[in-house]
């Protein structure tokens, strides 16, 4: 193992910049290889200047920091780049010459670090012929074949005292406090924050919900002397025979943007329950800032993990926690199914123990 090259892709999540670190002092004290950095996902390996060496000096003092000093993009798949040709925006695949570059750059792999978008971007690049490894990166937890990603649990300690703090204006002003979360297509964020924070409804995509049902538990709280109200709403959370809510629409490039479901059950709630509603959306704050003493030790551990990958020559696949273990697994295994909240698992069952609505109770 001579050289490496490392990029992180997609949305920033706490605890990019303690993979990099990993990767680097491994590599470098380890194995005495060569790393290098690729700036801004993989448009760095189509802009001039967009790969630079990646030293011990270059990594010091990154732990503990939020964002990502590579930089990052999430509309950068090579396999269908937006440009300007002739005065007109044109999608274009140059996944050829981004295969160039790599190819030019003698590299033993490539380390990319990315959700289910970048890592997707990485198989299709090692069917190509591109030795890749992925690391699991996203504070969904949507990934399949590992336990949790890193960014995960800084995320729902920002949304778990978010919710501490509405509680605390939803109980002197009587009101019901709607707060939405992050997670796509996966209620990760809102149920364990929800739970660790004592939501009295928790609405996810995994359940579709009644509008109805939500009023019932509200009104059941008033009726037993608590007048106010928490609900944890995941963004990708949808009413029964309901579609999502978007704030963009989706294309070759971007990846549709939820958003505004909060709004919607708050106006709701407001009108049918006749209570006073607000709605909170946390959006980037649960991305941004230090990542969580946990965030920072997996983002480690996955860091090194990649590399030791590369040293013993292995290709195609991405490192994964199971059972406490950090192991490696087949990017086609990682990205055959989405991973959801099992609806019928013992998180959902927990909260619905302590009596914590999600919607679909009868009447």
């Amino acid at each position: 193992m001579n050289k490496i090259a490392i990029l992180t892709g997609g949305g920033d999540a706490p605890g990019l910049n303690a993979v990099i670190r990993a990767a680097v002092k491994t590599a470098v004290q380890e194995y005495d290889c060569e790393v290098l950095g690729i700036r801004d996902g993989f448009e760095g390996l189509l802009d001039e200047g967009g790969v630079f060496p990646l030293t011990l000096e270059a990594v010091r003092g990154i732990l503990p920091k939020g964002g990502t000093i590579l930089g990052a993009a999430n509309r950068g798949n090579p396999f269908a780049r937006r440009v300007i040709r002739d005065g007109k925006e044109v999608i274009e695949d140059a996944s050829a010459d981004v295969i160039t570059c790599i190819e030019a750059l003698e590299l033993d792999a490539l380390i990319v670090v990315g959700g289910d978008g970048t890592l997707r971007i990485a198989r299709d690049l090692y069917a190509h012929g591109v030795p890749v490894i992925g690391v699991p990166k996203t504070i969904d937890n949507d990934i399949n074949g590992t336990e949790v990603t890193f960014g995960f649990d800084t995320a729902i300690n920002m949304a778990t005292e978010a919710i501490d703090r509405l509680h605390t204006t939803a109980e002197a002003h009587h009101r019901v406090m709607v707060l939405e979360l992050m997670g796509r297509d996966a209620g990760f964020i809102a149920l364990h924050a929800g739970v660790a924070g004592g939501a009295d409804v928790i609405l996810i995509p995994e359940i579709p919900f009644n509008f109805d049902a939500v009023c019932r538990k509200i009104h059941r709280r008033i009726a037993g002397g608590r007048p106010f109200s928490i609900l944890a709403v995941a963004e990708g959370a949808r009413p029964v025979g309901g579609q999502q809510v978007f704030r963009r629409a989706g294309d070759e490039t971007f990846v549709a943007r939820l958003g505004g479901i909060g709004q919607v059950v708050g106006m709701f709630i407001e009108k049918t329950c006749g209570v006073e509603t607000r709605v909170t959306v946390l959006g980037h704050l649960q991305r941004g800032g230090s990542p969580t003493p946990f965030d920072r030790w997996l983002a480690t551990r996955y860091g090194a993990a990649a590399v030791r990958a590369v040293a013993k020559g292995k290709s195609g696949c991405m490192v994964a926690l199971r059972e406490s273990k950090v192991i490696d697994i087949p990017l086609d295994e990682a990205l055959a199914v989405p991973k959801r909240v099992d609806v019928t698992g013992d998180g959902v069952l927990t909260a619905r123990n302590l009596g914590i609505a999600f919607g679909d109770e009868p009447a």
